[in-house]
């Protein structure tokens, strides 16, 4: 669970997200969205497929990545066994 808080820690990664959440997107079209270089948006991208967040699908020469959310859903469940009865 340390590498799923540590992905979600970072703004960028954060943002990567949320450009996700609407559609599939390859690395480019996802660095074309931030003022960084592109080997900055492939180590994001790497830190979200092993925190499991991302999945990576090669479609010809390109990469195409989508949002998983198995692994929200189960941070969720775990974080609301915390959540205060009243």
């Amino acid at each position: 669970m340390n590498i799923l808080f540590k992905a979600l820690n970072d703004e960028t990664r954060r943002g990567i997200l949320e450009l996700l959440k609407k559609r599939d997107m390859s690395a480019g079209e996802i660095a074309e969205q931030f003022n960084i270089s592109k080997p900055s948006i492939s180590h994001h991208l790497d830190l979200l497929k092993q925190a499991g967040l991302v999945v990576a699908n090669k479609e010809g020469q390109f990469i195409h990545y989508s949002i998983n959310t198995t692994v929200m859903d189960e941070m969720l469940k775990w974080m609301m066994q915390f959540k205060s009865k009243k």
